[in-house]
C-alpha cells in the first residue's frame, strides 16, 4: 500500500541494511521484540489496575483485587530478573558505556518508524505497533487541549525502547518501573521481596535511607535504575527545546514509587517539587490511551512532523545500533548510512 507510512518504513528500512538483508527476526542481539512488547504491555495493565485501586471505593471491588493479583503473576518473572540484575555496579557501567559509545544519526520519526518495523512485524496479527501506542499517547494530549509540547513529549516518551536494538541485553534493562539504585530500596517498589536478591540490598554502601546520596540532592543527582526512560532522556536533554516538564515525563514516567506512592521524597529539591505533577498529570494520557480507538497514523504524521520539527533537530544521535538485523539474526559492520560523531 503506497502511503506516507509504507514510503518513511521503507527509507528507514533501507538506511539499516542493504536490500538483501531485509528480512524481520523477533530476536535482536539476544532480545524477543514480541515478548518485550508484551511485558511492558503487561506492566502497564498492572499500573493501570494499581491506580484504580487508589480511587474511592475500591476496596470493595472484589474483582479488581483478583485482577491485580492476576496482572502481578504475569510480571513476576520479569521483576525477579530486573530486581537481580540492576545494580549500583551495573548502573554505574552502562551509563560509562553509553557516555563513549559512537553515535547513530536519524530522525525522531524514523526512530519511532523503526521501533514499529521491528515491534509489528514480529508478529503482525496479534502485536500492536509502537507507533500506535505512541500516536494514541500523543492524540489522547492533543484532543485534550494540551500544548504541544507536551503533545510531542507523548509522542516520544516510549523511543528510549530503541535500547532493545541498540545494547540492551534483555527485557530487564529496557521496560518495567524504574526506581533508585545506591540507597534503601522502597517497600512500594512492585515485588519489592525479589530485591532481596539484589547484592546492593545487604551492601552498607546502599542499603542506608540515604545511600550514597545527600538529603535534597534532588533527582537529578541519583542513578535510576537503567531503562528506556533514562536511555531517552540521556539522549534528548541535550538535543531538544522541550521544556524542563517534558523531560520530567520522559525521565520519570516509569518512577512509580515516586510519583504514584510518593517515595523518595528526602531526595527532592524545589525542581522536582514543581515537576512531580506534571509527571503525575502526563500518566493519565500514557495509561489510559491504549484502549482507544485506534488512531489514523497516515493522516497523523504530516501533522506531528511539524510539531517535531518544532522541538527536535533533523538529526538526533541515539546510540549505534550494535548489530544490523539480518536474515540469519547475525552481526554485520556498519552501514554506510550511518553517521558516526564522538
Amino acid at each position: 500500500m503506497a502511503s506516507v507510512l509504507s514510503v518513511r518504513q521503507q527509507e528507514v528500512k533501507s538506511s539499516i541494511a542493504p536490500a538483501e538483508e531485509q528480512h524481520t527476526i523477533p530476536f535482536q542481539n539476544g532480545v524477543d521484540i514480541q515478548a518485550l512488547e508484551m511485558t511492558s504491555d503487561k506492566i502497564d495493565e498492572l499500573n493501570v489496575i494499581k491506580a484504580d485501586m487508589k480511587k474511592p471505593g475500591a476496596e470493595k471491588d472484589k474483582t479488581l483485587f483478583r485482577r491485580y493479583d492476576e496482572s502481578k503473576d504475569h510480571v513476576k518473572h520479569f521483576y525477579t530478573e530486573q530486581h537481580l540484575k540492576q545494580t549500583v555496579e551495573y548502573n554505574i557501567t552502562i551509563r560509562q558505556e553509553f557516555a563513549n559509545r559512537v553515535r547513530w544519526e536519524m530522525g525522531v520519526l524514523e526512530g519511532a518508524l523503526l521501533l514499529d518495523k521491528f515491534v509489528d512485524q514480529s508478529d503482525p496479527d496479534t502485536q500492536v505497533g509502537q507507533l500506535e501506542h505512541l500516536f494514541q499517547t500523543s492524540e489522547a494530549a492533543r484532543l485534550a487541549g494540551r500544548p504541544d509540547w507536551m503533545v510531542v513529549t507523548g509522542f516520544v516518551h516510549d523511543l528510549g525502547k530503541l535500547w532493545c536494538l541498540m545494547g540492551g541485553q534483555g527485557q530487564w534493562d529496557t521496560v518495567g518501573d524504574t526506581f533508585i539504585v545506591g540507597a534503601e530500596y522502597s517497600k512500594r517498589i512492585e515485588l519489592y521481596e525479589s530485591l532481596k536478591d539484589n547484592p546492593d540490598f545487604n551492601d552498607p554502601r546502599y542499603n542506608t535511607k540515604y545511600g550514597i546520596y545527600s538529603p535534597g540532592c534532588g533527582l537529578d543527582n541519583v542513578m535510576m535504575s537503567w531503562g528506556h526512560d533514562e536511555v531517552l532522556y540521556q539522549i534528548l536533554k541535550d538535543q531538544s527545546t522541550l521544556p524542563p516538564e517534558a523531560l520530567a515525563m520522559i525521565r520519570y514516567h516509569s518512577f512509580y514509587p515516586w510519583h504514584r506512592e510518593n517515595e523518595y521524597s528526602h531526595f527532592e529539591n524545589d525542581h522536582d517539587r514543581a515537576m512531580k505533577p506534571w509527571v503525575q498529570d502526563f500518566n493519565q494520557y500514557d495509561l489510559y490511551s491504549k484502549s482507544d480507538s485506534p488512531p489514523d497514523v497516515e493522516k497523523l504524521i504530516p501533522i506531528y512532523k511539524k510539531m517535531l520539527d518544532k522541538y527536535f533537530p533533523a538529526k538526533v544521535n541515539f546510540g549505534k545500533l550494535r548489530n544490523r538485523p539480518t536474515s540469519s539474526g547475525s552481526s554485520s559492520g556498519s552501514n554506510s548510512s550511518m553517521s558516526e560523531s564522538a
